[in-house]
């Protein structure tokens, strides 16, 4: 996949002054490090290359021309902690005491009209990480270092992005892909009495193995589609299963929605360290896949900031009544 734009080391440069003097913890108090990123559009501080930039994702968006974007050599924090993977989220808060990463991926989803979504088993963090523990090891869940197959995330829960951010903080030399299937690209493998039935209730997804050790009340989603609005999924591939009960047809439909995602047309992206990678998050699916790995020991040090993102202010507000603490955008699980 091809960078929408690189940055210049000295657009990287420039873009990092204005992002390292931010001033405010993301994690002890969002809402008044978001206001601070807004008070540097508001002033007029945000380097015109990166706006125009954002601008252009934000109209590709909109036209339907792309749904996945990559921006290179964007700022990160100066020093990247290396983490402990019994508990590497504790160990990041411990530890990262500046976050260049978190404003520019703050900066950019203000610039792109998509206000944050966190949740509860996340800490309420508005930026989470895509990063190893020991304890998941071998299991489907993107806080391990295995593979994932095409998916949206949190497909469970009843509240789930519309669009994810993916910021490389540390990325080592072998060779890990995220690859994307546009929700168009699906469509047009399905037949229409296909399409029909995957819009009916009729599948169930479970929730996932960190999702269950923060709740142990959760085990499978409420029914639901797996196709919504015009090319909308909800679905992750070996797990999205028929409800006990359900016509025939959905298992056949089930079947038609693998075989659409090995036909339909792919993006596959390999991010670098200072590689922005943004995909929508239901009007597509996502994987990881392992192409090379050359120390096993060193893969397992792959970093990502992360963040979840709503389509826009309209589609946040319907969520307003499960606003936890009274902060915009955060969720329970």
């Amino acid at each position: 996949m091809r960078p929408i734009y690189s940055l210049s080391d000295a657009e990287y440069d420039e873009l990092y002054r204005v992002l390292d003097g931010v001033g405010k913890h993301p994690y002890e108090d969002y809402p008044a490090f978001s206001r601070a990123v807004r008070d540097l559009i508001d002033q007029g501080r945000v380097p015109r290359f990166f706006v125009e930039a954002v601008s252009r994702i934000r109209s590709e968006r909109e036209s339907g021309v792309s749904q996945a974007h990559v921006l290179r050599n964007v700022p990160i924090d100066a020093e990247v902690p290396v983490l402990d993977h019994d508990d590497p989220v504790s160990d990041k808060h411990a530890k990262k005491k500046t976050f260049v990463g978190e404003a520019l991926l703050e900066l950019f989803n203000q610039l792109a009209g998509t206000p944050l979504l966190a949740y509860a088993r996340n800490r309420g963090d508005f930026f989470t990480d895509v990063v190893a523990y020991n304890r998941f090891d071998g299991l489907f869940t993107g806080y391990s270092d295995s593979e994932l197959y095409y998916h949206n995330d949190r497909t469970a829960h009843p509240v789930r992005a519309d669009y994810i951010s993916l910021l490389g903080l540390r990325c080592p030399d072998d060779v890990i892909y995220t690859g994307y299937v546009d929700g168009t690209a699906l469509l047009a493998e399905l037949t229409g009495e296909q399409q029909e039935i995957l819009r009916q209730p009729y599948f169930v997804t479970p929730f996932d193995v960190f999702s269950r050790e923060h709740n142990s009340e959760l085990t499978e989603s409420e029914r639901h589609s797996i196709l919504y609005g015009h090319h909308s999924f909800r679905y992750m591939d070996t797990v999205t299963t028929a409800v006990s009960g359900a016509p025939d047809g959905a298992k056949d439909a089930i079947i038609a929605v693998k075989d659409a995602l090995a036909k339909a047309t792919k993006q596959r992206h390999r991010i670098l360290t200072k590689d922005l990678f943004v995909l929508a998050n239901q009007d597509g699916m996502h994987s990881r896949e392992k192409i090379e790995i050359d120390d096993p020991v060193r893969a397992k040090t792959r970093w990502l900031l992360k963040t979840y993102a709503f389509r826009d202010d309209a589609a946040a507000d319907v969520h307003t009544a499960r606003w936890l603490d009274g902060v915009r955008g955060r969720v329970a699980d």
